[in-house]
């Protein structure tokens, strides 16, 4: 039943099944197993997950093309030895592609939510800086609950977006954050990164209720900065 769902879980789409099943496979292999393990067959797998063994079966095969797992006759999955040091190595190449990727998009906020943010001190209406700070509110009391509150940080980022008065960037916003959403979650659990997240939508904040655009711009730009200097450095 839903009710029984925990209510951290996302719906995974169904299309999506094998990319959520290899990520979990993929974070079992890396924490908990080492070159030469194998790993449990797929009957077991798609219990554990509640998936078919269809799922387990393509997730299986991306793995394999990464470089990351083989199949070897008689022993089932094997978990290849992996070289981080091995330019060759598609695994490592997968994972340095990751942490780049990451850096890009962190560098395309920089050069979007800036001057959104100035434009949104010059643009918010008294409607949209009340429900930016009914987030900020929402935001502290979940923090205060020992929750990361990583919806209410997007949500906040989404609603300077809106208050500046452009339509079309708000899909643009939408993407980055779904791109970013396994990083920021993993982020925002770092000692310290949740309240330093709301200390910095507060100076925005602060600076659009002030009508100020140059510091709405700086104070964004510092956030994202602060975001940064925290994901690249906590990077695996």
């Amino acid at each position: 039943m839903a009710t029984s769902i925990k209510p951290d879980f996302e719906v995974v789409r169904r299309n999506k099944v094998y990319e959520e099943v290899a990520k979990q496979i993929e974070r079992l292999i890396v924490k908990k197993l080492k070159p030469g393990d194998k790993l449990p067959a797929e009957r077991e797998l798609a219990e554990m997950l509640q998936v078919s063994r269809g799922s387990i079966r393509d997730a299986i095969r991306g793995l394999e093309l990464l470089g990351l797992v083989e199949p070897r006759q008689g022993s089932g999955t094997i978990v290849r030895e992996i070289s981080a040091d091995s330019p060759a190595n598609p695994f490592a190449n997968a994972l340095k592609r990751r942490q780049e990727l990451v850096g890009e998009l962190l560098d395309f906020r920089k050069m979007l939510e800036p001057p959104l943010a100035a434009r949104a001190a010059t643009h918010a209406s008294p409607e949209e800086i009340s429900e930016m700070e009914a987030i900020l509110e929402r935001q502290e009391e979940k923090q205060r609950q020992g929750d990361a509150a990583v919806a209410e940080d997007a949500e906040f980022h989404y609603n300077v977006a809106l208050a500046s008065g452009n339509s079309v960037v708000l899909k643009v916003i939408d993407i980055l954050m779904d791109l970013l959403r396994e990083t920021r979650t993993r982020s925002l659990q770092i000692g310290g990164r949740a309240q330093k997240s709301l200390e910095g939508h507060r100076r925005i904040l602060a600076a659009i209720k002030g009508r100020d655009s140059e510091a709405a711009e700086t104070a964004m730009r510092r956030h994202i900065e602060d975001v940064e200097e925290i994901v690249l450095n906590s990077s695996e």
